[in-house]
């Protein structure tokens, strides 16, 4: 197989319009849709198609890449394209989808004789437009040459977890990265909120840990985003990131584990998005931390 591949697209938000981009710069032919389709459309200057279906998208394409919001959202878009689809054609599913969502979609995938590769991506707005995401992949070996060129146009590393795409190991991992960058996120908001209630300068926070064990590069840069009101466009949204954080929870419970670090983040984003802030950076949970929604 020729490493030029044609790739269809489905979901250009933040993560998969960066994607698209990516994969046209590569020289891969790109066809490109989304529900709505005026999100799509500036991918037309990258050289890539857009077209008015999610059917008319992957019609003929080596390869489909899923990038929506969740599940659900992911299995209703590939009813509507499945029958497009050649049979064989590799199926790379990096929506944060959760176990059981996950499992829906291999079965699916299954049912139409799909390869299926379980992929979601670690990385936010700028690592996805630079092409520097890190890919977690699982997914049988004999179908990866329709996959690997998609994975190296779009990240900088990719992580093979195994070779069954059904039992989501690479969607587990995602998920376990997920629960330290939001308890990250929410630890920071927090430690602003705390230092405005107490009058405290935030710089001398930051000038205390400054090079210690408590010192984190992803504090500094979240911090940052607050207290210089860069919350738009957002690397990764209120919104997506509640819905991820409830996705953490229920697997924990699944499997006997009580998360409640999980759970109060997954609060705090329902509460910021529930104020006005849902689009805006996942930092802007820090809104969360006051009596009136929007304080601050």
């Amino acid at each position: 197989m020729t490493d030029k591949l044609t790739v269809a697209v489905l979901g250009t938000g933040i993560m998969g319009a960066a994607m698209a981009r990516n994969l046209a710069r590569a020289g891969h032919s790109v066809r490109a849709w989304n529900r709505t389709r005026a999100k799509a459309e500036p991918l037309t200057a990258d050289g890539v198609r857009v077209t008015g279906t999610a059917a008319e998208a992957v019609e003929g394409a080596h390869a489909v890449l899923t990038m929506l919001y969740d599940g659900p959202a992911t299995l209703e878009v590939m009813r509507e394209a499945a029958p497009a689809l050649p049979r064989g054609a590799a199926w790379i599913q990096s929506t944060t989808a959760g176990i059981d969502g996950v499992a829906d979609l291999a079965a699916f995938a299954a049912d139409h004789g799909l390869v299926f590769y379980d992929a979601p991506v670690l990385g936010t707005r700028q690592p996805a437009e630079a092409g520097q995401l890190t890919v977690l992949a699982a997914g049988p070996a004999d179908g990866r040459a329709a996959v690997t060129p998609v994975f190296e146009a779009v990240g900088a590393r990719t992580v093979w977890t195994g070779e069954d795409g059904a039992a989501a190991t690479a969607t587990k991992l995602k998920l376990v990265a997920n629960g330290w960058v939001l308890a990250a996120t929410s630890a920071a908001g927090e430690v602003l909120a705390l230092s405005r209630a107490l009058d405290v300068d935030p710089a001398r926070f930051f000038d205390l840990i400054d090079g210690g064990p408590l010192d984190m590069g992803y504090l500094r840069a979240k911090t940052a985003m607050v207290l210089e009101d860069r919350l738009t466009p957002a690397q990764f949204a209120v919104e997506t990131a509640a819905k991820d954080a409830r996705l953490i929870v229920a697997a924990g419970a699944a499997n006997g584990v009580r998360l409640d670090v999980a759970e109060a983040s997954a609060a705090r984003m329902e509460r910021a998005a529930a104020s006005g802030h849902g689009q805006e950076d996942m930092v802007a949970a820090y809104y969360a931390s006051f009596e009136e929604p929007g304080a601050g």
